[in-house]
């Protein structure tokens, strides 16, 4: 049974009720994730905390880095403070016989604050559902952990037309087990950008980020979908960020590879 302090109705607004109003131009946080994936060792982990704490960063941004598990503790004492230190998985309870999972509570036991859920890595190659994401999602912020859920259509799905339903579907699966969304930040990534070099235009993502935004003030609530903080992610770099990082409702990005470059300085800087 699902755990009622997690459920919440969403319902489509019906057609003799207003729309709730969604606003681009609420003053959200920006805030940029570098996602590591599968790669570093301590020699590298130095050389990225060095030109995180060199910078400088835009003290208005906030700042997380995704580090693999078994480095979570070596870079939350070694990072300065004021930059969050994420999980890129976790699993839906606290503990038990679930070999080479780890839980939530393991995660902020070793002082890390954020975790990466429902990345596409994690839907396409490991077949995680849409179900079970939602679930993760609403046992880590249960647990205390802020999220990073991230959602996204794959080349086939975008040819086809289908970019909204599928960003929908996988929003509104989160939705049914979450009631306060304030400790969530929605990464949209495109699959067909993620690690090929392309990236959506700045008029694309920002057509699916306002789009996502709407449905969110529809169908969970305006106040939620005025404050909630979408990234966009999929092969963000120096070169794009800025151009990017200028439309309305692009919040902040979910960076990949550049995150593990000097360059994510500049991505992080992307705002001034």
């Amino acid at each position: 049974m699902m755990d009622e302090t997690c459920a919440a109705k969403v319902e489509a607004t019906t057609e003799d009720q207003p729309k709730p109003k969604c606003s681009c131009t609420m003053a959200r946080k920006f805030v940029v994730g570098g996602n590591w994936k599968m790669n570093g060792d301590k020699k590298q982990i130095n050389e990225i905390i060095g030109f995180l704490k060199s910078g400088p960063l835009n003290q208005d941004t906030e700042v997380v880095v995704g580090v693999p598990a078994i480095y979570l503790e070596l870079v939350r004492t070694c990072v300065p403070a004021s930059i969050g230190v994420a999980a890129q998985n976790c699993y839906k309870v606290p503990k038990g016989a679930f070999t080479g999972e780890i839980s939530p509570a393991m995660i902020k036991d070793v002082g890390a604050d954020w975790v990466i859920l429902g990345h596409s890595e994690r839907r396409q190659i490991f077949g995680e559902s849409d179900e079970l994401i939602a679930e993760k999602v609403c046992h880590a912020l249960k647990s205390g952990l802020k999220v990073i859920a991230c959602i996204g259509e794959t080349l086939e799905e975008r040819e086809a037309g289908k970019t909204e339903e599928v960003v929908f579907r996988q929003t509104k699966a989160i939705a049914a087990k979450v009631n306060d969304w304030s400790n969530v930040v929605i990464a949209y990534e495109p699959v067909w950008a993620i690690g090929t070099g392309k990236t959506a235009t700045p008029q694309q993502a920002q057509d699916v980020h306002k789009a996502l935004r709407q449905w969110i003030c529809e169908n969970i609530d305006a106040k939620v979908g005025n404050s909630i903080r979408i990234q966009y992610g999929g092969s963000v770099t120096a070169a794009n960020c800025k151009e990017l990082a200028s439309q309305p409702d692009i919040d902040g990005f979910l960076v990949g590879g550049a995150s593990l470059k000097p360059e994510f300085v500049n991505i992080v800087n992307a705002k001034q």
